[in-house]
This record gives structure tokens, C-alpha cells and sequence, in this order.
């Protein structure tokens, strides 16, 4: 059982799926999370949490908005002391083909799912180095390193997420702080359950364990990028894909 205990982690995007589950899995392994996603759409993952006797807090920001990613860094240290692991989990889909894709789509999905990591790692990393350690996973996705048609500003963003993770790996190293990129696959979530059944069977027969994964895959292997156990990976990408690509 990894163990989490005393360590502070922030999730962004917490409200649900993928990151509902990472900060769920990382409370279990006994952190103290700062479950985090806009207007008030965290309360239930806190709420969740602290009804089996974890510690979770709910903040309300939009990872998009000047300032935010300082308010929940501030909102983790006034609380908290200390921020030890950060999840950069927030993310958007605008899909549409090159050709008919708008640029404010371009730009939403780029500010959401790149810059607002860029913002809160920036943010993160200064407790962090006065810490002399702490752990930042970004999630991107199997998109990010193949691609899909009708994704460009998806795959463009998760790409840069693989990119900017591996600088920042190199830069703080030093000072005992790993940044690694956690890659999904096709996850069953509230997006994926919107598929046919038909363009269903089709993605699963092209997945070598012919079957989606679960939100669960992805937050236990960021509860182990989180762990001591992986303090000698960095700059890595993880990819939890059930072998569609490799």
C-alpha cells in the first residue's frame, strides 16, 4: 500500500472522472487534498471523501482566471503548511476538424488544458523548492502522442503537456522535486460514454486487453508517481493505455 500520509496534494480538475478519482485514490493513501475545479464543482469529491474518513478540502477556481492558480497555492499553505504533490488534471475537449475548427476553440482548449498547468506549476513550485521536494504529475493522453483526427487543439495541448513536463523535470531535479506526465488511454468517463455502441466495439477491438480503462487505472498510477517509491523517476511519460499504443 503506497503511503501518502502528512503529504498535501492539490487536483485540479477534481470534479469528476478522471480527476475525482485521483484525488479520491491519493485521500486513501492518506494525503490531505485540495480537490479543485471551478464554480463550487468540487464539493461532492470533498464530500465523498470525508465521509469515509479521508481528509479533502473543495476550491472553487477556474485554472484559466489571472490569479488563480496563487490563490489555491496560498489556499493549500494558509490550510495545509505545505504543498507536496500537484496533479495537473484540468481539461477540455472542443473537437472539430482543422479545416472548421474555430479559433477560440483553439485558444480555450490550449488556456484550459496547457497554460493553466503552466500557471499552477509555477505557482506550486516555489513551497516546493523551499521544501527541497514534492511531486507534479501532469495527465495528458494517448492523443497527445499519436494523435486523432478532429483533435488538433486536444492533441496539440496534451503533446505540449509531455514537452513542458520534461523542461521542467531537468530544472528542478535538484532540489529533490520529480515531474512526470501520466498518459490515458480510451477511460471510461462521462465523454466516453457518449460514444455508440458501435464506434465502441470498434475502439475496444483496436485495445490489445479489449477493454476501456477505468478512472481507477489512472489515479493509481499518479499515486505512484506521487510515492516515494518513484522518487527516482522524472521527466517520464507513464502511458495507462492498455496497449493501444505503445
Amino acid at each position: 500500500m503506497i503511503d501518502l500520509s502528512g503529504r498535501v496534494a492539490i487536483v485540479t480538475g477534481a470534479s469528476r472522472g478522471i480527476g475525482r478519482a485521483i484525488a479520491t485514490q491519493l485521500a486513501a493513501c492518506g494525503a490531505r487534498v485540495v480537490a479543485a475545479a471551478r464554480e463550487d464543482n468540487a464539493r461532492q469529491t470533498a464530500d465523498a471523501i470525508a465521509a469515509v474518513g479521508g481528509q479533502a478540502d473543495a476550491l472553487s477556481i477556474d485554472v484559466t482566471s489571472p490569479g488563480a492558480a496563487e490563490q489555491a497555492i496560498e489556499f493549500a499553505m494558509a490550510t495545509h503548511g505545505r504543498i507536496d504533490i500537484l496533479v495537473n488534471n484540468a481539461g477540455i475537449a472542443r473537437d472539430q476538424l482543422m479545416l472548421r475548427m474555430k479559433r477560440e476553440d483553439w485558444d480555450a482548449v490550449l488556456a484550459t488544458n496547457l497554460t493553466g498547468a503552466f500557471a499552477m506549476t509555477q505557482a506550486a513550485l516555489k513551497p516546493m523548492i523551499r521544501q527541497r521536494g514534492g511531486r507534479i504529475v501532469c495527465i495528458s493522453s494517448v492523443v497527445g502522442q499519436r494523435g486523432n483526427a478532429g483533435q488538433a487543439n486536444y492533441a496539440a495541448s496534451k503533446a505540449g503537456l509531455i514537452g513542458f513536463a520534461k523542461a521542467v523535470a531537468l530544472e528542478v531535479a535538484s532540489r529533490g522535486i520529480t515531474v512526470n506526465v501520466v498518459a490515458p488511454g480510451l477511460i471510461e468517463t462521462d465523454m466516453t460514454r457518449t460514444i455508440t455502441d458501435g464506434a465502441r466495439e470498434e475502439w475496444i477491438s483496436k485495445i490489445p486487453l479489449r477493454r476501456l480503462g477505468a478512472p481507477e487505472d489512472i489515479a493509481a498510477a499518479v499515486c505512484f508517481l506521487a510515492s516515494d517509491e518513484a522518487s527516482y523517476i522524472t521527466g517520464q511519460v507513464l502511458a495507462v493505455n492498455g496497449g493501444m499504443y505503445t
